[in-house]
Parts: C-alpha cells; structure tokens; sequence
C-alpha cells in the first residue's frame, strides 16, 4: 500500500481543547494501529508545548486518508488550523514494519 504523511498543526491557544480531547483522539488513533507507520506529537519551538500531530499512514488511496483524517476527534472539535496530506515515500530509517 502507498504511504501518506498528515501534517496537522494546532490552532493558536488551541491547547485546552486539545487536552480535552486527548484521551478521545489517542483511543482512535489506537484503533488503527495496523494502518500508522509513525505517529506523534509535534511541540512548539520550547520542545514542550503542543504545536500538532504528524501521522505516517499506510492506506490505499489519499482519499481514503483525507476520510480518516476527517474523524480525527482532533479535527471533529476544532484543535487544527491546518491538516496538510500528502503521498510520502519512506527512503531513509527504519520504520514500522
């Protein structure tokens, strides 16, 4: 299957909403652990603060990401100012296997 990277980058102040909803998102985004080659937490400039997300994901087709994308309960209730998806080749690293 082809890769895709989602870029998704929180609103300004968007931290409180995205505590809220932290338990809710990290509960779906387990649900598709065989599709996520890499995920996690994008962090401000400080290396603590919240800033996103970035999904590495394995999935036939980018329409099928933009759908899963959609019902991130991150973007459901608001958190991101932008979500970028694009095809992605994995070149250098190891990743999931």
């Amino acid at each position: 299957m082809p890769l895709f990277i989602v870029n998704a980058r929180d609103k300004a102040d968007a931290l409180p909403l995205r505590m809220a909803n932290r338990p809710d998102h990290l509960a779906w985004a387990a649900g598709f652990a065989d599709k996520i080659r890499m995920a996690g937490p994008v962090f401000a400039d400080d290396g603590e603060t919240f800033a996103g997300s970035v999904f590495v994901m394995d999935m036939d087709t980018l329409q099928d990401v933009r759908d899963w994308a959609a019902e991130d309960p991150y973007a459901k209730a608001g958190v991101f100012e932008t979500v970028e998806i694009r095809p992605f080749t994995w070149a250098i690293g190891d990743g999931k296997a």
